[in-house]
């Protein structure tokens, strides 16, 4: 007696059955996905309805924030562009950095970093910050207290150089009641400073340890030299750093305008 054949492979019209339902179930899954993600898209229960602000928000408030941000922001909880969405809060004034993240299901919660405004930057007529990071930054100079900030100049992208100076050198000059309120470096690598006294301070090009070097000997020296001319510190006109022998210096109500200090 023959034995079943085990395992034999079915009709082809069955296997043609099992193809097709298999392929229409597949379509039937697809369409039924395409119609939730259409549904998601247009259900205005996931249109953004709500923006939380956190950090420490000085210059902006969080309703400041919601307006100027809300009319750029494209899409929905599923399709708004989150790189889209930090550009547009990073292009408020005095915004820094944004970090945006979706909750489901309408809202948005973005951490606001804000500038730190150190010092003021170009020429008088500009509206250009420096940060404690060295960065420039467009920013109305009236929200700031300019009588206690110093003006930075220099060529583009030395705005982190020069504010290192400027932290170096007004240290300095403290102990002489003095202060830095201008610090400008040149295209060509010369560093000039001007005192709260009005005051101007040559002192040359070089490497920053060498234009502090000099700035080190005249603050260690200046009242030494003034007091000759029976004057302070806050005499002082103009100084000139650039001499290799020491640096010449100009005094207020002197007849002799000029002076010299050998190196120590």
């Amino acid at each position: 007696m023959k034995k079943k054949q085990a395992n034999a492979p079915l009709p082809f019209d069955v296997r043609l059955t099992n193809l097709t339902a298999t392929v229409l179930f597949a379509a039937c899954g697809v369409v039924l996905l395409a119609a939730l993600a259409w549904w998601a898209v247009r259900h205005p229960v996931f249109a953004i309805r709500a923006i939380v602000v956190e950090g420490e928000v000085t210059h902006n408030n969080a309703a400041t924030l919601r307006a100027n941000v809300a009319p750029r922001l494209a899409g929905n909880f599923f399709t708004l562009d989150l790189q889209q969405a930090r550009a547009a809060f990073e292009a408020v004034p005095w915004v820094r950095r944004a970090v945006v993240t979706r909750e489901f299901p309408n809202r948005l919660r973005v951490r606001i970093e804000e500038h730190r405004a150190e010092a003021l930057w170009g020429t008088d007529s500009e509206s250009r910050l420096v940060n404690s990071f060295g960065e420039v930054f467009e920013a109305n100079a009236g929200d700031v207290e300019q009588d206690d900030m110093p003006r930075l100049a220099g060529p583009e992208g030395s705005a982190a150089q020069v504010l290192s100076m400027y932290r170096a050198l007004d240290p300095l000059l403290q102990p002489l009641e003095l202060s830095v309120e201008q610090v400008v470096l040149t295209g060509r690598g010369g560093w000039t400073v001007q005192l709260d006294s009005g005051a101007v301070v040559e002192l040359g090009r070089g490497t920053p340890q060498e234009v502090l070097a000099r700035g080190e000997r005249f603050a260690r020296t200046l009242t030494q030299v003034t007091s000759k001319y029976g004057r302070r510190p806050e005499a002082l006109v103009t100084a000139d750093l650039r001499h290799t022998g020491g640096y010449a210096v100009r005094l207020r109500g002197v007849a002799t305008t000029e002076s010299r200090t050998q190196r120590n």
